[in-house]
């Protein structure tokens, strides 16, 4: 049985409105485990994207608390959570004239003190993360002449390199073709697996999903159902999720079926 290392405890999130707080989840109880991947699924607007920055600490929680190896990320300073999550978004990297090693390389910046300079052991990590990641004959490429997949690769590294033991992703199968999608998924579950990474991230690849993760959270309005795929296929929330007029789900087997 994998470890815990994420543990949220009556936690509440939203965003803050002109005179108020809108509230798009509360009461979430629930913990996400070291060597596995978990995909988050739902519709547009239900909250994933914040929930993902809550998880981050990019924005406060409403309520509640997110305990990340036991510590309650609340007392952690940025440079505590900088060593301990590794976030990679969705939007494309607006960068260029930079190296794909030097963008990797940037993932060393939460142990290179002040002047930023990387050592041996910093090269050494830069190097295993290209190589974990297959990237390696990349890596004098600059950025901007990367395809979409290439891109996303390259952020992934860098979030190895960070040496993190979580990795958080929005959406990181976004603006990929379907093959790469799949290699995507593939190579995630790869390194939660075989790193033992807490690899949490949002998809609408639900297909992919339902064959690659290890465990889904489905958030829906009012409620968040938590299982392997094959739990919340046999409990209902899968067909719940999917089902309307000529789109079909079959529990036993996992596939979305459209009527022509």
């Amino acid at each position: 049985m994998n470890d815990e290392t994420i543990r949220l405890q009556d936690l509440s999130i939203g965003y803050q409105q002109k005179n108020s707080v809108k509230v798009v989840a509360k009461g979430i109880n629930a913990a996400i485990c070291q060597g596995e991947l978990t995909c988050l699924l739902g519709a547009n607007g239900i909250g994933k994207s914040t929930l993902l920055r809550t998880l981050s600490a990019f924005q406060p929680k409403v309520a509640g608390e997110i305990f990340i190896q036991q510590r309650e990320i609340a007392t952690c300073t940025d440079q505590e959570l900088s060593r301990v999550i590794g976030v990679v978004l969705t939007e494309k990297p607006n960068i260029r004239n930079m190296s794909v090693r030097e963008i990797v390389a940037l993932g060393r910046s939460p142990y290179t003190g002040f002047w930023g300079r990387l050592h041996a052991d910093d090269w050494q990590a830069v190097d295993e993360a290209l190589e974990a990641v297959g990237i390696t004959g990349l890596q004098g490429r600059m950025i901007h002449t990367l395809s979409d997949g290439e891109r996303q690769k390259v952020m992934i590294a860098k979030a190895l390199a960070q040496a993190t033991p979580v990795i958080f992703l929005d959406e990181p199968t976004a603006f990929l073709d379907f093959p790469s999608k799949v290699e995507m998924m593939q190579l995630l579950h790869r390194l939660a697996v075989e790193r033992r990474k807490t690899v949490f991230m949002s998809t609408h690849d639900l297909e992919l999903a339902l064959q690659v993760a290890d465990r889904l959270w489905l958030m829906e309005p009012g409620r968040l159902s938590i299982g392997t795929p094959q739990e919340l296929a046999a409990e209902g929330a899968l067909s719940r999720f999917v089902e309307r007029p000529g789109i079909r789900f079959c529990r036993d087997t996992l596939t979305v079926t459209v009527d022509r």
